[in-house]
């Protein structure tokens, strides 16, 4: 079957992937976008599947998603997805969240890489499969929002400590790119949920967590309800805390 270079996915926002207020819990519009990037790719002959046959898996590197409006409860949409980009360490995959009519109510950027699963360094993309992905490159489809951003917090303070358990470990062996996603918005109370609403999330991944980790959360108000959030392993004895990811989360007022 040929494939276009932009996949197209229905889903449903069912009623167990929803919040208090009927909206689609932002970690599982991320567990979707995710999911619908292993579809484009699976389609296309560059997926998990087949890149594990070769010792080799995609990790995520950068994501952010801004949103109009989140899907409501039992509302049907769709995840368009396509390559923006292709370096030969990295690609460039973005996404459009629209709903039942077709309109855009949300769009994300993601930077992905291909690594070896041994070693865990980056695979030359250019090189993999004769640089087929090359093919699906669809420059012409718009993304308007802002690229990331530079994320450097200056005076944080440590508010959470989390010892990593089994519920958060993926397939490859480490904390799931979207549970990272999910322990950073229970660091804000209820009530910041009643009024507002997350317009713009972006993080950054750098190092990999594991069982046995326990994660510091440090959180630094930027203003204007602008917050940003890096998540460090604590340090073995006379070690380091190493920085595993940084956030950033824009609220605005419903």
């Amino acid at each position: 079957m040929e494939y276009g270079k932009i996949g197209t996915y229905r889903l449903v926002a069912e009623p167990f992937h929803v919040d208090f207020s009927g909206s689609l819990f932002l970690g599982v519009l991320g567990n979707h976008l995710l999911n619908c990037a292993g579809f484009h790719a699976k389609e296309r002959g560059f997926g998990m599947a087949s890149l594990n046959e070769s010792n080799y898996t995609w990790v995520l590197s950068r994501l952010v998603v801004e949103m109009e409006r989140m899907p409501k409860e039992f509302e049907e949409f769709t995840v368009d997805t396509w390559i923006e980009n292709v370096y030969r360490l990295f690609t460039d995959r973005n996404f459009a969240v629209c709903d039942a009519s077709g309109t855009p109510i949300g769009y994300a950027r993601s930077i992905w890489a291909m690594i070896n699963m041994d070693t865990r360094k980056p695979a030359d993309l250019l090189l993999m499969n004769d640089g087929h992905i090359m093919d699906y490159i669809e420059s012409e489809k718009p993304c308007p929002i802002e690229k990331f951003s530079r994320i450097k917090l200056s005076n944080p303070e440590c508010v959470r400590t989390y010892p990593v358990v089994y519920s958060d470990i993926d397939v490859n062996g480490h904390v799931n790119s979207v549970k990272y996603v999910e322990h950073v918005l229970d660091l804000f109370p209820l009530d910041t949920y009643r009024t507002q609403y997350i317009r713009r999330f972006e993080v950054a991944y750098i190092a990999e967590g594991h069982v046995g980790d326990t994660l510091l959360f440090y959180k630094e108000s930027c203003g204007d309800g602008v917050y940003d959030i890096e998540i460090r392993r604590a340090p073995e004895a006379d070690g380091k805390e190493e920085t595993l990811c940084r956030f950033r989360i824009y609220f605005s007022n419903k």
